[in-house]
């Protein structure tokens, strides 16, 4: 295993959070080599000094540590597990570091198919968006030990500066799901709170700052809600993939038997945004789904395509959302003919008396 900057790494998926990622291992000196489905999201980290690989299994044939920043557990399952995934085309000995928020069992069955093959595999997700990505700043959350990701240690540590080790395979995703399961009820309790302030006649900002000093606060609130009280659903942090994990949390909450009953309602609420056009927003545009409907179609959002009878027949299938096959976990049986929220969304309307039915 080469050390320091002798490393050869990779880097598989450039995108909101991969790019800046990208870009500091390189300042950092490593020779980086880089994939990604749309070559135009790289070509930044190709001009700064990466190389350019057209496939995954390219980009990791000479690489000791090949780091997967994509968007879906079945992006994971395929670039790991396919036939010329990394798990048969990484070189003996080196390291595959999935920093995609995924699914606990895949990641298990990703560490025991690379041990098989003499390759490390390791679930590292990662948290603080795409500001914490920029900075350099991420919080790591690792399913393995200490000990165990010593070697990779001086790569992971160019975009970060929290490391959390909770021991064994799978462990760093159970440990991102909690984060998600936390931070949408948070993104929920923000949303509810600009709302109230808006319809009550105050300022919404002044109000954000009042409850960014107290016991109310969360990052939801310093952070996203100017973003809400100026218009700006420009996305850090995609809805859908907000949806995806809530879902990948809610089929771990039923493989545990446990209720969440805080992350069932915002799963609602996410996937109600996603399917009346918000899946490419930011997670803070969760507020649309009070605004009123000029601002809404504005961002992009219709109220028609919410169709309440194919809505609950969704809330039943197998399907997550989450692009992977949780046997019957995906929406995992809850009752989603509703926002649960309390308001009247049927008819296409949500109830808060500013959509017309």
């Amino acid at each position: 295993m080469a050390s320091n900057h002798d490393m050869k790494v990779a880097l598989i998926g450039c995108g909101i959070m991969g790019a800046p990622i990208g870009g500091h291992i390189l300042d950092a000196g490593f020779d980086l080599t880089v994939c990604n489905r749309t070559k135009e999201k790289a070509d930044d980290l190709v001009a700064h000094g990466a190389h350019w690989a057209d496939t995954p299994a390219e980009a990791a044939k000479a690489a000791d540590v090949i780091l997967t920043m994509v968007g879906y557990p079945s992006d994971v399952e395929d670039v790991y597990l396919s036939t010329d995934g990394l798990i048969r085309t990484a070189r003996k000995g080196a390291w595959l570091v999935d920093l995609t928020t995924s699914s606990p069992q895949l990641a298990r069955d990703i560490h025991d198919a690379a041990e098989v093959e003499d390759k490390h595999a390791v679930d590292i997700p990662v948290t603080g968006g795409e500001s914490g990505a920029k900075a350099g700043t991420l919080t790591l959350m690792v399913g393995a030990t200490a000990e165990d990701v010593a070697p990779i240690m001086p790569v992971l540590e160019t975009f970060s500066d929290k490391v959390f080790c909770f021991g064994g395979a799978g462990c760093g995703q159970t440990a991102k799901l909690c984060n998600q399961v936390s931070l949408a009820s948070c993104m929920v309790g923000m949303a509810d709170a600009v709302a109230l302030a808006d319809q009550g006649g105050l300022d919404v900002n002044t109000v954000l700052d009042m409850i960014g000093g107290g016991m109310g606060s969360s990052r939801a609130v310093t952070e996203l809600g100017p973003k809400v009280a100026d218009g700006d659903w420009k996305p850090g942090f995609l809805a859908e993939h907000m949806r995806k994990d809530i879902a990948l949390a809610l089929a771990q909450s039923e493989d545990l038997d446990i209720t969440l009953p805080g992350a069932e309602n915002a799963f609602a609420l996410y996937d109600m945004l996603c399917q009346i056009g918000g899946s490419r927003l930011g997670t803070q545009a969760l507020a649309l789904l009070y605004a009123d409907e000029g601002e809404a179609t504005a961002a992009g959002l219709d109220w028609s395509l919410l169709d309440m009878d194919d809505y609950a027949e969704e809330a039943d299938d197998d399907s997550c959302g989450c692009g992977h096959d949780h046997e019957g976990h995906g929406h995992g049986g809850h009752d989603h003919d509703g926002c649960t929220c309390g308001h009247d969304h049927h008819d296409g309307g949500c109830g808060c008396g500013k959509h017309e039915a």
